[in-house]
């Protein structure tokens, strides 16, 4: 008589394809020089925070805490050690979301600490670098649903 027991090995596993929400897209010259100025400084705060809930959504794999982030900018700034790495994270954020859009990864989180004392241009460099993210979704409005790659 014949065994019917199950497999124990392992057969293919269906992957169900990941989605996220699209990010809206920003002028790098205006989030790093145009509204900070205008706005003496908070809006780079308020773009930290979007940013940060705009990678979280994108992909939920992510755990990034937007208000922790900006915290960090806010309390700590005083220490430079606490933005540096706060702003090298980001950089590992925007490279992630760049490999969940299909890209080819540029975002250097080194670039996005170090460019912090070249005139603050990490902020027009990490906008940069998340306007690929959102160009890669072409014509997806932000919010709406988008298929991830990975």
């Amino acid at each position: 008589m014949a065994d019917t027991q199950p497999t124990t090995e392992p057969g293919p596993i269906a992957v169900a394809p990941q989605y996220g929400l699209a990010m809206k897209r920003r002028g790098p010259v205006a989030v790093w020089l145009g509204l900070p100025l205008i706005t003496f400084g908070i809006y780079q705060l308020v773009w930290y925070y979007k940013i940060h809930k705009e990678l979280n959504e994108h992909d939920r794999r992510q755990n990034l805490s937007p208000a922790g982030s900006l915290l960090v900018l806010l309390f700590l700034s005083w220490t430079l050690i606490a933005p540096l790495i706060s702003f090298h994270n980001t950089g590992k954020a925007i490279a992630n979301a760049q490999r969940a859009a299909g890209l080819q990864v540029t975002c250097s989180p080194a670039a996005s600490t170090w460019l912090a004392f070249v005139f603050g241009l990490n902020v027009w460099y990490m906008q940069r670098e998340l306007n690929r993210v959102v160009e890669a979704h072409l014509g997806a409005a932000p919010g709406t649903q988008v298929p991830l790659a990975v």
